[in-house]
């Protein structure tokens, strides 16, 4: 009672029965030390009795320790099947064994529940292996046909249970006998009946397990093979038990029993793998040294008997040799059958957690894969989660427009391990992995993400460059339809209608030349001065797309005539430039932003004046346009102009930020970093020799500096 009501609930929402598993141990423990002590009694001979004594007797010591495992970890149903294995497979051996001990020593108590074990205490585990745990050895909830496969299997298993605690012809006697006439007769065709359906249950659910490890996705593959093997040889030792006496003739004796041992190479790691997954916090070691241990003891044994079986048919004369031979074959394939056995249990326990290559390689492949830059980090994630069996995992990007990309399995998730993902230094971005529901990322898996960290950095950083170059080319499209449009309303609606004007100016000065000579001069004068304004309004648009003295005479001239442009307008536009070259792109760049700055201060300020300040020092290049007028409310949304002005800064690679001023008013600043300067310099000193500036500020159009001074 104490063992059922004392549950502990994971930080997952999982439940553990850890003093139901220390229970089990301890049985296992005493049932173990007691056949032990009777086996060293009774001295019996070695034959067909003792081999499956031998297997009651590896089922106490095996599934009572995975059952002790998995019940401090998970209160799976699996595990209480595993409980029973252990427990009556121990009972069953103590019975055998005590049976022989009596033979020496009939003078002991001979009790019929001790005595009768061996008949019916294998029965609940031993079946329950073949024809209900490979169904139950899953995650979430099983199908209706798998809920009838294992209703079929429990009652398969209830039965023969029934027939060998109450069948009353056994030599030792039976538990609970039942003395009604006919009931032997009942027992013996229900029992044969019952253990031909045994086998026929046990490989419909490892087809079970084979259709589900074909179909299932990677990360929940893990084990099912190794289940599968474990459960087909299962089925196939207890085919002779319902074969007819006929049949059964032509079947070695020492098949079942052989076959039983070999299924504990694959049936106790399968579980391990599959019922815990990583839950194995803080015996991982000891897991897969005792896994490894079993499973190249248990090749080494059957490849040293079949080796000298078969030799000794062949080489009959010489009985030595075939010993030797094998011996010594034995020895030379000890080493590498180790490497491939702690290969083979390595990727059971930890998946592709323990080939950081197959993991790169998977990543690899998928960002292959994706003919979207933007979907380049979703199939990275997803492809962690899946090679890694984690619950979930989510690639984070920041910056001006974040994003992050995901990846999930099946199910709830755990607590997260979080890892910065980092680029010349500076931090980008994370990488977040969540263990699945219960469980948490053991050190394998840890490592793994440490060792993928830099190739997700680097698969982040260029998603994110990717992404910020498209929506760049979306803004500057934008922008460059913006201008056009301008540019048509300025050309339709101002010098269309000018021109116009002007057409009939002088339609109707030719009309008064014979009539009024004198008014068609006036007129003409006026026509003269209407076409001197239009032609310069012509220059300010040619102005503002690419003024002639930018490209001319640099970057300071062309701000010192754009200041003059508005002194008839009242504006006071004062200009400070310390003596430097720029590139021509930055200077034709920096140029649009301060004569848009400028403008947005005529028109919406209010200021009498503004300043331009334009300087360079070591950490690259700052323009400030500040001005004292009325400011930018906060809560208005970016125009035309701001956004042009931003669009210009990025296209250069700096940034552009409007601010209220220091004094009031608003401050346009303009940073562009001196690494993005460098290549820009670099490109001048390669011309300078035969193509840089000349006296006159002349020089190559590809990198032609623009001189900024007074």
């Amino acid at each position: 009672m104490l063992a059922e009501r004392t549950v502990v609930v994971s930080p997952g929402g999982d439940r553990r029965r850890p003093v139901a598993a220390w229970l089990v141990a301890v049985a296992c423990a005493l049932l173990f030390t007691g056949t032990t002590i009777c086996w060293v009694l009774a001295q019996r001979p070695w034959g067909l009795s003792q081999l499956y004594f031998l297997v009651d007797f590896t089922d106490c010591a095996v599934y009572g320790t995975v059952a002790w495992l998995v019940l401090l970890r998970r209160g799976h149903p699996v595990a209480w099947l595993l409980a029973a294995t252990g427990v009556g497979g121990g009972l069953s051996a103590l019975g055998a064994q005590y049976v022989d001990l009596l033979a020496v020593r009939p003078g002991l108590p001979a009790p019929v529940l001790l005595t009768s074990a061996r008949n019916w205490a294998w029965v609940p585990g031993m079946l329950s292996l073949i024809v209900v745990v490979p169904w139950l050895v899953r995650e979430g909830r099983m199908a209706v046909p798998a809920r009838v496969a294992v209703a079929a299997g429990a009652l398969v298993t209830a039965g023969i249970e029934l027939f060998h605690l109450t069948w009353p012809g056994q030599p030792f006697g039976a538990p609970l006998p039942i003395d009604v006439p006919g009931w032997a007769d009942v027992v013996d065709t229900g029992d044969l009946l019952l253990f031909r359906a045994v086998p026929l249950l046990g490989l419909l659910a490892a087809a079970g397990v084979v259709r589900r490890w074909r179909t299932r996705p990677p990360a929940e593959r893990i084990g099912l093979g190794w289940l599968a093997v474990g459960t087909v040889l299962l089925a196939v030792s207890f085919a002779p038990l319902g074969f007819p006496a006929d049949w059964a003739r032509h079947v070695p004796d020492r098949l079942a029993p052989i076959a039983m041992l070999a299924s504990q190479a694959f049936f106790p790691a399968a579980v391990l793998a599959v019922v815990l997954r990583q839950r194995l916090w803080g015996i991982e070691i000891a897991v897969r040294r005792t896994l490894v241990w079993f499973l190249l003891t248990f090749l080494l044994v059957a490849a040293y008997v079949v080796g000298v079986s078969v030799l000794d048919a062949l080489l009959p004369s010489t009985p030595a040799v075939p010993g030797v031979l094998v011996t010594a074959l034995v020895a030379a394939g000890a080493q590498p059958a180790r490497a491939r056995v702690q290969r083979g249990v390595d990727r059971l326990i930890h998946g592709e957690a323990v080939e950081p290559l197959g993991v790169v390689r998977g990543v690899g492949h998928r960002i292959s894969a994706s003919a979207d830059p933007a979907d380049v980090l979703t199939g990275v994630a997803q492809s962690l989660t899946d090679l890694l069996r984690l619950g979930a995992c989510a690639i984070e990007v920041d910056g001006p427009e974040p994003y992050a990309a995901h990846g999930a399995s099946a199910g709830p998730v755990g607590a997260p391990l979080v890892l910065p993902l980092s680029r010349g230094g500076t931090e980008f971005g994370r990488l977040v992995a969540w263990a699945r529901a219960g469980e948490r990322l053991d050190g394998r898996t840890r490592a793994a993400l440490l060792d993928l960290v830099p190739v997700v950095a680097s698969a982040a950083s260029l998603a994110a460059t990717s992404r910020a170059l498209a929506g760049s080319r979306a803004r500057l499209a934008e922008a460059r339809e913006e201008e056009r449009r301008k540019l048509r309303r300025d050309l339709h609606d101002g010098l269309g209608p000018a021109l116009a004007g002007v057409a009939l100016g002088l339609q109707a000065a030719r009309n008064l030349l014979t009539v009024d000579p004198e008014a068609a001069g006036r007129l003409l004068d006026r026509l003269r001065d209407e076409t001197d304004q239009r032609v310069e309004h012509v220059r300010d648009l040619a102005r503002g797309l690419m003024p002639p003295v930018l490209g001319e005479r640099g970057l300071a001239p062309a701000l010192h005539e754009l200041a003059q442009r508005y002194e008839g307008s009242g504006l006071d536009v004062r200009v400070v430039a310390a003596p430097l070259a720029l590139p021509e792109p930055v200077a034709t760049a920096i140029y649009g932003i301060v004569s848009e700055a400028v403008r947005n201060v005529h028109r919406h300020a209010g200021a009498a004046s503004c300043r331009v300040r334009v300087d360079r020092d070591d950490t690259g290049l700052t323009v400030r346009v500040e001005d004292g007028g009325r400011g930018v409310a906060p809560d208005v949304p970016a125009g035309i102009g701001m956004r042009s002005m931003r669009e210009r800064a990025e296209g250069i690679g700096g940034v552009c930020v409007v601010a209220p001023g220091e004094g009031g008013g608003t401050a346009v600043t303009v940073r562009l970093p001196a690494e993005r300067l460098s290549a820009y310099d670099e490109a001048v000193a390669v011309a300078e020799p035969g193509c840089g500036p000349t006296a006159d500020g002349a020089g190559a159009a590809a990198v032609r500096p623009a001189m900024v001074g007074p």
